[in-house]
């Protein structure tokens, strides 16, 4: 067989082998936890709606001080999410105020044609990919250790932009997931795709656990 041939052929297979050994394996473990004392900087993706809310009711119950600094990612034109996100931060104004709010490009807007989602898609990946990725590299300093995803669409490309990292052995942060309230017996189309990626999958309701191996259930967290 010609080498460009064989190169082409064996591509593929070797871009497949490199995400099968960077996908999470099976339920976690202890090994690598954290200690309770140990400084952890965090990313949250605040998906609008109530899915901001949700966000932050769920970010309002951790120590501001361990979890420092915070960066608050969202969508383009989600003005009250990013307001939000700063009421938080200055009723925690006695604890460590070190936080950052970035915006994105939406990956698809509502009632958008689906031709031309994957421009926008494109263009929300790119920015993902620069504070992730590339302004990481120019500073030195990572993005985040956690980052916790709640929906909707676009917290895939988020999702997306860690694993490029994963691809190239760079730092990336955690992945965690935690499916929304309103999902009681079926899971959204982010949780059902992203299931497979995150290294914690988290739902508030038994039967979602209970119908899914991945999923940790730890009771109403929101």
């Amino acid at each position: 067989m010609h080498p460009i041939a064989l190169a082409i052929l064996l591509t593929p297979l070797g871009l497949l082998l490199r995400l099968y050994a960077i996908l999470p394996q099976g339920k976690p473990t202890k090994r690598g936890v954290r200690l309770v004392s140990e400084p952890c900087k965090l990313g949250m993706f605040l998906g609008s709606g109530g899915h901001t809310t949700e966000a932050l009711t769920l970010l309002s119950s951790l120590d501001f001080a361990r979890y420092s600094p915070r960066t608050y990612i969202v969508s383009c034109g989600d003005t009250l999410s990013a307001k939000k996100a700063v009421a938080l931060e200055s009723l925690k104004a006695s604890e460590i105020l070190a936080y950052s709010v970035i915006t994105i490009p939406r990956a698809r807007r509502v009632h958008q044609s689906l031709l031309t989602t994957p421009l926008t898609s494109m263009q929300s990946l790119a920015t993902c990919v620069y504070h992730i990725t590339l302004s990481p590299l120019i500073t030195g300093v990572h993005f985040a250790d956690v980052l916790l995803l709640n929906g909707p669409g676009t917290c895939v490309i988020v999702c997306i932009a860690v694993y490029i990292n994963r691809f190239l052995g760079l730092h990336s942060p955690k992945l965690v997931y935690v499916e929304s309230f309103a999902r009681v017996r079926r899971l959204s189309l982010s949780g059902k795709i992203l299931r497979f990626f995150v290294d914690r999958f988290v739902v508030q309701w038994p039967e979602l656990a209970a119908a899914d191996s991945k999923a940790e259930y730890r009771g109403w967290l929101v």
